[in-house]
């Protein structure tokens, strides 16, 4: 190097290796010869290699903006982004619009990526590989490569490599061999973890130390084992509405769990270890209901479980194992296909933002851009509410409330207080499926949630705490509490009876977007747009499990009656069903190709169904085994037409019975073999889908017109 070059270094106060870090072609080179090497490797490493391909790729285009070479970055997006888009599509499109030094220094997803280290697994024999190739370069060149990648511009190359990875990149190495973990497993707890998993003083109570690399694993083992059993019922309840039962003389009486004595013998052959229930003390304290309710609740649970529709695939015998039939198929052959009913909103503008059903399945409730909640009667009861003329003190007892009741009134009622779109509701649980809800939740962009009066169609109380827009809310099983999920990344727990939250959920990085109760009411899960799941102890308001796998925000969660397990769904069009025990992942389920919605288990937990912008509503089997079809498994999925019939269909064709719409992706080749069936519809995205507690599954959706055709007539 030239002494003039050098002093010229010198008064820019920079050395020579940083010098050539600033020379863009160094990047192009070395990333290029990285992604070659990732694709000239061995099978059994091939998973692992790919995933150091993205934060290479982000760092490089990062570096290139931050550098003010402008075209370069773009060069390079264009270039090298085009593998990356299936999995890392929105943050792609989020960095393709940051182009200048000064953007970027303002943009706080792309600062976020440039303080902290993303994190990635890798064996010890494959750490070993990538550490021979980025000192030697040797190993993976593919056949014909000429010099592989050897010499001088390659070695700056691989030396820019190695600077990112030393500066940017965690590499988590594990003892495991290559072979013993699933392909998919790689990826899992990778990327921006340390500011996802909840500090040291949300640990508070630990005895262990944390690990120099962030953990899911570690510090889901360090929160102990969780009670996710069936919250136990208060002294005599499950005895009365036996008697009850019996003397309506009902034969086959349910016992107090849901099942009849030959299904627990059944169910105790089945080796599965049995959920650890909470005591009756554990539980959040609630006020003693009137009894009578809770009888009649009781009861109704006892007859729904003996009278539900079974969604369970039918036996596998030699017939099906030499015809190869998949387990969608002996779904099909047994009519395990659940049964479902459609509500279309039609002539809506925009369409609603939310839906809900009661348990009961009598009524529907939605909530509008136009700042309303809307009430259907869904069985063609009049809904009416309380005269706007009457004086309160003309109340004196319950008979004299109904004389002050509209005397005519309609199968659907509008409700007006939120100035702003109403994004989330909730029907309460007191009644169950014995009765119609008495009380209706909801909330709004306008930062608060209101509670509903049924029975005089009018807003009783509203809810402040939350200084930003509310997107979900949900009612505790219990019937008391209920929890709101908001932009300011808090999740909050309320008391109907006070208008102050009682608990304050905090520790996600951006806006919680879903809440859901555990069927006991112990725990209360999260979803954010920070990519990941978390879940609570509601009494202590401590954090117990982080769930992390998503690529992008979680859009809707469910969780199933079982108490096992939690599905979540995610921008990135996937669905992950997680184990709630160990705090991990089970399987990923992907088929759908737009925005997922909605998720609801079966009343068994057998079956997982979705609602997607896609206009479909798919179901996936929650016990088989996941993963990617084969190409034998690839050619064909259950599809159910508009009368209930299952037909095989060629995923990269139109259905045989009938072309579906041209502008409608209603099949995807990338479809898991856990996908069941699928139920087109016209043009209706499906906001809301619902198991009722006999398993008859229930969706709601807003038809989108077609377009309108140019005319192609002459004036």
């Amino acid at each position: 190097m030239s002494p003039e070059l050098l002093a010229a270094l010198s008064r820019a106060g920079m050395t020579i290796e940083e010098a050539l870090a600033r020379d863009p072609t160094d990047k192009q080179r070395g990333y290029k010869e990285l992604e070659e090497w990732v694709d000239g490797a061995l099978d059994m490493y091939r998973p692992e290699f790919r995933p150091i391909l993205f934060p290479m790729f982000l760092y490089f285009y990062l570096e290139l903006v931050q550098q003010a070479h402008s075209e370069a970055a773009q060069h390079f997006f264009e270039t090298y982004s085009p593998p990356l888009m299936s999995t890392h599509a929105q943050i792609l499109n989020h960095l393709k619009s940051i182009k200048l030094p000064h953007i970027l220094a303002q943009d706080e997803h792309a600062q976020r990526y440039l303080d902290e280290k993303y994190v990635i697994r890798m064996s010890r024999s494959a750490f070993g590989l990538l550490l021979g190739w980025l000192m030697e370069g040797s190993g993976g060149e593919a056949m014909g490569a000429g010099e592989g990648f050897g010499g001088e511009k390659n070695k700056r190359g691989r030396a820019t490599i190695r600077r990112i990875l030393n500066d940017r990149i965690i590499v988590d190495v594990t003892n495991a061999s290559s072979t013993e973990v699933p392909s998919a497993t790689w990826t899992e707890n990778t990327g921006l973890i340390s500011a996802l998993i909840p500090s040291e003083r949300e640990r508070a109570g630990t005895t262990t130390t944390a690990a120099a690399v962030p953990s899911p694993a570690l510090f889901n083992k360090e929160r102990g084992a969780l009670k996710l059993g069936p919250a136990p019922l208060p002294d005599g309840l499950a005895d009365e509405a036996t008697r009850l039962l019996k003397e309506e003389g009902d034969a086959d009486v349910l016992m107090g769990d849901g099942t009849t004595a030959k299904q627990r013998r059944l169910g105790a052959l089945a080796n599965e270890p049995p959920l650890v229930s909470p005591e009756l003390s554990e539980l959040p304290p609630r006020p003693i209901l009137f009894k009578q309710i809770e009888v009649k609740k009781e009861m109704e649970r006892l007859r729904d479980a003996r009278k539900r529709i079974r969604l369970e695939p039918a036996p596998l015998t030699a017939s099906d194992a030499e015809l190869g039939l998949d387990r969608a198929a002996l779904f099909a052959k047994s009519g395990a296909l659940p049964s479902v009913c459609a509500y279309t909103f039609h002539d809506a503008g925009d369409g609603p933002c939310s839906s809900i059903f009661s348990q009961d399945s009598s009524l529907m409730a939605a909530g509008f851009n136009e700042s309303y909640v809307r009430i259907w009667s869904l069985k063609g009861d009049k809904l009416r509410g309380m005269r706007s003329d009457f004086n309160p003190s003309s109340i004196k007892d319950g008979s004299s409330m109904k004389k002050l009741r509209e005397k005519h009134g309609s199968t659907t009622r509008k409700l007006i207080g939120h100035s702003a779109p109403v994004h989330g509701l909730s029907f309460d649980p007191i009644s169950g499926s014995a009765g119609s809800p008495k009380y209706l939740l909801s909330c709004s962009s306008d930062a608060t949630t209101r509670l509903w009066s049924l029975e005089t169609m009018s807003n009783i109380v509203v809810y402040r705490g939350h200084q930003t827009p509310i997107w979900d809310v949900e009612w505790s099983p219990l019937g008391v509490y209920f929890a709101t999920a908001s932009r300011d990344r808090t999740a909050r727990l309320w008391s109907t009876d006070r208008v102050a939250p009682l608990r304050m959920f905090a520790g996600h990085m951006s806006d919680v977007d879903c809440v859901r109760f555990h069927p006991n009411s112990l725990y209360l899960a999260t979803g954010s747009s920070d990519t990941t799941c978390r879940l609570w102890d509601v009494q202590r308001g401590a954090c117990v499990r982080v769930f992390m796998g998503h690529k992008g925000a979680v859009t809707a969660m469910a969780m199933s009656p079982d108490g096992k397990y939690l599905a979540s769904a995610s921008t990135d069009q996937s669905i992950i069903l997680w184990d709630l025990a160990g705090g991990r992942q089970v399987k990923a389920m992907t088929g759908h190709t737009s925005l997922i919605n909605s998720l609801s288990f079966s009343a068994c937990s057998s079956m997982l169904v979705s609602g997607s912008c896609d206009w479909t509503v798919r179901c996936w089997d929650v016990k088989g085994p996941g993963g990617a079809k084969s190409k034998r498994d690839g050619k064909e999925q259950i599809e159910v037409d508009g009368f209930g019939l299952a037909s095989r269909t060629n995923i990269n064709g139109p259905r045989e019975e009938g072309k579906l719409p041209e502008d409608c992706h209603q099949t995807n080749a990338s479809a898991s073999v856990d996908l069941i069936a699928t139920f087109p519809t016209k043009r209706t995205p499906i906001i809301n889908v619902q198991f009722t507690p006999r398993n008859l599954c229930l969706v709601s959706g807003t038809y989108v017109p077609p377009p309108e055709q140019p005319s192609t007539t002459g004036p």
